[in-house]
């Protein structure tokens, strides 16, 4: 296994008290495998992202609890030199703003170029050469001539093709990204996810993809990871979850793709908020907005266990936290 994120836990320790941002995720990637992890804003999908980097702010923010293990290797007991060799050159992040992630007094080929400097001991010369190969391998025009102009010279989807070749300059084996396409319109969405893609397979990477959009994962993702007030409330392969969520969360954030056959109708959503962290509701956090919640909701957190559909023969694979998952599977 490339990547075993097991039982993590994050808090940020603020003024006005502890936010519980990642409450006991586990998770797996392989390589050449791609995880979607969804949920709305706030659900702990990128603050995970960035304790699996070693990038979270701490303080505020402190890991509390579980193993990060990167080709069996636990993360979280390197020393910040060893954690650095394995940033950037085994595994990379795409951020979801490029242009606030990219140095603005820099020019695209100096921070390509940077990457093979510090970590490949090259010498400026080759490492521009290589940072013009990066440029052509995610397919900006006239790499050769634009290498030396500046982030704010590229549109934003020029931009984010900058960052995944940011992130692929050491071959690492496995990338986050992190709402790679948000700010993108909907046709570069879909050039970038195929990119993406293709360069995925030909290096054989492992891929976690961070996203609010379900709609951008269904043709990439391999498996699914919903997250809900800092927990995965359903894991299952991507077809499974589009056909038949074992959730009522799932269930939600798929009744709220806008479709083609209902056009002129009104576009359903999820009724209330998520929880404040440092309040999170006892028993199930999704009870006050779940239209199945009972007593047993309010008081006993369901356990992300087994689900085995009847009739299915499909074997395990998919888990859902929810006490009435059967009921949610016969209502898809």
């Amino acid at each position: 296994m490339l990547l075993e994120v097991r039982d993590l836990q994050v808090e940020f320790r603020t003024r006005d008290g502890v936010a519980k941002a990642v409450n006991g995720v586990t998770y797996e990637v392989d390589a050449g495998e791609t995880l979607a992890v969804l949920g709305e804003s706030g659900s702990g999908k990128s603050v995970t992202a960035q304790a699996i980097m070693g990038i979270l702010d701490m303080p505020p923010g402190k890991i509390t609890g579980g193993e990060i293990l990167f080709q069996g290797k636990d993360l979280l007991k390197l020393k910040e030199e060893e954690r650095r060799k394995v940033r950037g050159a085994q595994m990379a992040m795409i951020f979801q703003d490029a242009l606030s992630s990219l140095n603005p007094v820099l020019s695209v080929g100096e921070q390509l170029a940077e990457m093979f400097i510090v970590h490949r001991g090259m010498s400026k010369k080759d490492a521009k050469l290589k940072a013009i190969e990066l440029m052509d391998r995610v397919r900006i025009p006239a790499a050769k001539e634009r290498v030396s102009q500046y982030p704010h010279q590229f549109s934003g989807g020029m931009r984010q093709r900058i960052m995944i070749a940011m992130a692929l300059a050491l071959e690492p084996a496995l990338i986050i990204a992190d709402e790679p396409t948000t700010a993108l319109d909907v046709t570069v969405q879909a050039q970038v996810m195929d990119l993406l893609a293709e360069l995925q397979r030909e290096l054989n990477m492992g891929l976690i993809l961070i996203t609010h959009d379900l709609g951008v994962v269904a043709d990439v993702a391999d498996k699914i990871a919903v997250m809900y007030a800092g927990r995965i409330v359903e894991r299952a392969p991507v077809h499974d979850i589009y056909k038949n969520p074992a959730h009522p969360y799932t269930k939600g954030l798929l009744e709220s793709i806008p479709r083609l056959d209902q056009k002129g109708s009104e576009l359903f959503a999820i009724k209330g908020l998520p929880p404040n962290l440092m309040a999170i509701p006892p028993g199930c956090a999704f009870n006050p907005r779940c239209p199945r919640a009972q007593d047993i909701c309010r008081t006993e957190i369901p356990p992300l266990a087994e689900v085995v559909p009847e009739g299915d023969s499909s074997g395990p694979g998919r888990q859902s936290a929810c006490h009435f998952w059967k009921e949610t599977l016969r209502d898809a």
